[in-house]
């Protein structure tokens, strides 16, 4: 395959604007459908009837059964729930009803919805109906559940004008260009949006008309991949096709139809997927969010075969990433693409850092990677990125970012409120929405607790509801308070992260328990719970760097979980270059940063707790003291958190 590079977003824009004549491509070759059905098996998460082969080892509980707490998350997800409320319906349809020929006389919206742009529909008819149906299963909001059904029932209306099972805000011309090797911008990529919003809205809201025009969707995509040989459908792959083998996977599972797996199979892009199946990783030059969702849609055919080569594609994909392509943050990408060799992205450090829609889809992998292992360093990374490179990509008013630079110098910027919508718009709305979904996970006698968000969990299997209180990360502590009808059996699992610095504590109503576990595993405490037994754990945080991969004189600074940010003023931001339209960067100029000294006996010895003040921090021992912060609480301030480092005598 080679270290090929794919065009980013906006060089694609500007090559779609040039009136390029492409060539027809050849081949009319009809592929056979399977011929083995799969077995009756129960999916991660339950429903019905669902086709599952391969059951997670653990489970996440669904995510009515989890509420937040009040806590940094709690209110995160509220300042999103009011976004989704802000949008009107007749706006986020218009191009649907305009396509399908019926009448609007909404005003348009503007950046990736605009009537011009070729992703229109993306989040108007996918990620909104994703986002807001998650909202619904996290807080049980009527009122959202409404809004997102009356534009279900709307985008019906849309699909039966067309009278064919096609929905898009675009024409189905543009699949013809697709199909013909034209210059399009993804069509199949928004497709997929539409499609997984509808999933979203029936298995998450129990909308049947959801799930009726999903179907009027898949069979139109099949009638439209059927005619294409292998070599021709390898060819239309290589343009961005987003999820479209997940939730062709996912509607399978759901209605046991056999024809959904046989179009599912269709989008197995072989040139990337092959050399991840020999242990090679080929991922240099790739668009990196093209790609990752590819290998959802893998963890979800193995699922749903058994077929284990699909398996050792996503595990492989996600412990090379994981271990070789990320930044301190947890996120990966620069401008859009993996860039440097593996362990090496001593070049990659600017503004373009890690396109947000690559942390979303890294944490969506990382759930069917922790589900069939329980392997507590999966969580490690879902937390770090959770924090680092979800949390403080959205402002106080639900706008999100795009890119989050790492560099020195830069600022965060967010889309506007009716005149971007980007990708990360649309993946920010759905992961603000689902904060409580990993926090517990079980088995048939075991409870997880992976992450420390304050939050109650309804278990009625096991008659057990569960309170977590804490207020971390500003407190390095968590207690968990158990109600239970009758005593349980039960072995409870809390997660001891890579990051404790020395051993923590446990306590036990009130008692100081002599055991504790080691970084990175689960401390599991096996025995008979009984009603009002509290359990209270002492995480303890330190200071420690992170250096760029593959370039130690380019170093950030954690404490615990959080990536830390140098503040270095709000000089020359304005609303303009804070909240865009278009652009998925602002341009300008990043300010100047100080270089760090650092000594060899004491590395972390270059920032410094400001005492009594929790998660505050300031540089040490250097020419001028600047003050440092977690880097999901800065917004509307220059920063650095990649600093660079020189060595010191002192």
């Amino acid at each position: 395959m080679g270290a090929r590079r794919q065009l980013s977003r906006r060089e694609f824009v500007e090559l779609a604007a040039m009136s390029a004549a492409g060539m027809a491509l050849p081949g009319v070759l009809r592929a056979d459908p399977p011929q083995n059905p799969v077995a009756d098996a129960g999916p991660p998460g339950g429903g019905s009837p669902n086709l599952e082969v391969v059951p997670w080892e653990v489970l996440p509980f669904p995510n009515g059964q989890v509420r937040l707490r009040e806590g940094v998350f709690k209110k995160q997800m509220e300042i999103n729930q009011s976004y989704l409320h802000m949008l009107p319906n007749d706006r986020l349809s218009r191009m649907f009803r305009i396509t399908a020929g019926l009448p609007s006389s909404a005003e348009p919206l503007g950046g990736w919805e605009k009537p011009d742009c070729e992703l229109r529909g993306h989040y108007t008819g996918g990620h909104y109906l994703s986002a807001s149906a998650l909202m619904y299963a996290s807080t049980g909001d009527d009122g959202i559940k409404r809004k997102a059904g009356d534009l279900v029932a709307v985008y019906a209306q849309c699909q039966k004008a067309h009278g064919n099972g096609y929905l898009s805000a675009f024409p189905e011309e543009f699949f013809d260009r697709l199909r013909d090797g034209k210059p399009v911008w993804a069509p199949f990529y928004t497709l997929h949006k539409i499609m997984a919003g509808h999933l979203d809205m029936y298995t998450h809201c129990g909308n049947e008309q959801a799930l009726e025009t999903l179907e009027g969707m898949a069979g139109w995509v099949e009638r439209w991949v059927t005619p294409l040989s292998d070599e021709h459908m390898q060819r239309v792959l290589e343009v961005e096709q987003g999820g479209m083998l997940e939730v062709l996977c996912n509607l399978y599972a759901v209605t046991g139809k056999e024809r959904y797996l046989w179009t599912a199979k269709r989008f197995d892009h072989h040139a990337v997927f092959d050399p991840l199946a020999e242990f090679k990783d080929e991922l240099t030059g790739l668009h990196a969010n093209t790609n990752i969702p590819k290998m959802i849609g893998a963890a979800r055919q193995y699922e749903v075969t058994g077929d284990e080569r699909y398996r050792n594609i996503a595990a492989y994909f996600w412990r090379e990433l994981t271990s070789r392509r990320i930044f301190c943050t947890g996120g990966t990408s620069y401008d859009e693409h993996w860039m440097g060799r593996p362990g090496r992205l001593g070049n990659e450090v600017g503004q373009n850092m890690e396109e947000c829609c690559c942390g979303y889809n890294m944490l969506k992998l990382t759930r069917h990677i922790f589900g069939w292992t329980a392997d507590p360093r999966a969580m490690d990374y879902y937390e770090r990125t959770l924090f680092n490179s979800r949390l403080g990509t959205q402002d106080a008013h639900g706008l999100k970012s795009y890119f989050l630079p790492l560099g020195r110098g830069w600022w965060k910027y967010y889309n506007s409120p009716f005149h971007s919508f980007w990708c990360c718009t649309g993946t920010g709305s759905e992961e603000f929405s689902k904060f409580n979904n990993t926090v517990y996970f079980h088995n048939h006698r075991s409870l997880y607790v992976n992450l420390f968000i304050a939050s109650d969990l309804n278990w009625p299997e096991k008659e057990l509801r569960l309170r977590q209180e804490t207020n971390f990360p500003e407190e390095e502590t968590t207690a968990l308070t158990l109600r239970l009808e009758r005593p349980t059996s039960l072995a409870l699992n809390v997660r001891i992260p890579y990051w404790v610095a020395k051993p923590g504590a446990v306590k036990l109503n009130g008692r100081l328990l002599p055991v504790f576990s080691s970084p990175a595993s689960y401390l599991t405490l096996d025995r008979t719970w009984k009603d009002g037994d509290r359990l209270e754990i002492e995480l303890p945080m330190n200071l420690h760097t992170a250096p760029l991969p593959g370039d130690d004189s380019q170093q950030a600074m954690m404490y615990g979980p959080l990536v830390l940010a140098g503040l270095l003023g709000d000089e020359g931001l304005t609303e303009a270059n804070t909240y865009l339209h278009s652009d998925t960067t602002p341009g300008g100029s990043p300010v100047p940063t100080p270089e760090i000294q650092v000594t060899e006996s004491n590395p972390n010895g270059w920032v410094e707790p400001q005492h009594g003040q929790p998660l505050t921090f300031q540089t040490a021992f250097q020419s001028g003291n600047t003050p440092v912060a977690p880097l999901y609480k800065v917004h509307g301030r220059h920063y650095v958190v990649y600093w660079k480092a020189g060595a010191s005598s002192a």
